[in-house]
């Protein structure tokens, strides 16, 4: 077999693996809610599409189109926060114009008609305009949303909102307990994020939490208290963040080799061990062959 020919296996092996991570994570979303009646009946039909969007890509692939499975949207620069680290802020670049709501729709349903299984919803902070995830969401009920937010602006009005549309997840920031979190997102941001999350348990949300995950933060984050508090306030995704050094003079905040090694077995066992699902980002990019970016595993 020629070199070209053993490259082109070994992403058809890379992509399979994927989608089969992304399919056993998702039915294990399914099985953390089935104690709750108001959730199940969604989730299924949500796990019944992803698998019918990794057939429509299948097919692509038989063809030589290869389509990832998700598909990240950065909708704004704006955000209502100026965290230290931003990487928004860190880059300097002077906000960009946002695409319309039209753009975005078309977009959206490009990559619900490609197979796309996920959409991810970044900012700036994307809550701004939450009107047009709703629409988005509403629009395309097969396709999960999750949504990267500071979960300052999900008021009780937005949480009755989200609450109605099943197929988005709200992933809120925290930097760990309450000292972290304020110390990078403002004083009493902690307080008010465990209100939101009150918010969300209380109606049944299925939303989780993204923790930037850096050299000191490490220990506390994947602590069995850390996860238990979290778990306790209704968060059900876990999702860790490795942190990339923005502004200079953070290089030192860079996990080690060993905590980037010690993460995915970490991560492994708190799937055991708790209710909830833990994604490590950017993950074992040894075990899918390097970086799923540029159409590998997701485009942005």
């Amino acid at each position: 077999m020629t070199d070209p020919e053993i490259s082109r296996d070994n992403n058809n092996k890379y992509r399979e693996s994927f989608t089969a991570t992304i399919g056993e994570t998702i039915s294990q979303a399914v099985r953390i809610i089935t104690g709750e009646p108001a959730l199940v009946i969604p989730a299924t039909v949500i796990l019944h599409h992803q698998k019918k969007a990794a057939a429509v890509r299948k097919q692509h692939e038989n063809t030589g189109l290869f389509i990832p499975p998700i598909f990240i949207l950065s909708i704004t620069s704006r955000c209502n926060l100026a965290c230290s680290g931003c990487y928004m802020h860190g880059r300097g670049e002077k906000p960009k114009a946002e695409m319309s709501m039209e753009i975005l729709a078309s977009a959206v349903s490009q990559a619900a008609e490609l197979g796309v299984s996920i959409i991810v919803i970044a900012g700036g902070e994307p809550f701004v305009r939450h009107s047009e995830i709703l629409a988005l969401a509403k629009a395309h009920p097969s396709i999960l949303f999750p949504v990267f937010t500071n979960g300052l602006l999900i008021d009780d009005a937005i949480a009755d909102s989200v609450a109605a549309c099943h197929n988005i997840v709200p992933v809120i920031s925290f930097e760990g307990f309450r000292e972290a979190t304020d110390q990078r997102r403002g004083s009493g941001v902690y307080d008010r994020l465990i209100r939101t999350c009150r918010r969300l348990k209380d109606r049944a949300v299925f939303f989780g939490c993204s923790v930037t995950t850096t050299r000191e933060n490490f220990d506390d984050v994947t602590s069995d208290a850390f996860i238990r508090q979290m778990t306790g306030a209704g968060a059900r995704v876990f999702t860790f963040v490795e942190y990339v050094p923005m502004a200079p003079g953070t290089e030192n905040l860079v996990l080690t080799h060993e905590q980037k090694q010690t993460l995915q077995a970490v991560l492994a066992e708190r799937n055991r061990k708790f209710p909830a699902l833990f994604i490590g980002f950017p993950g074992d990019e040894k075990a899918y062959g390097g970086c799923l970016a540029a159409g590998r595993g997701f485009v942005h």
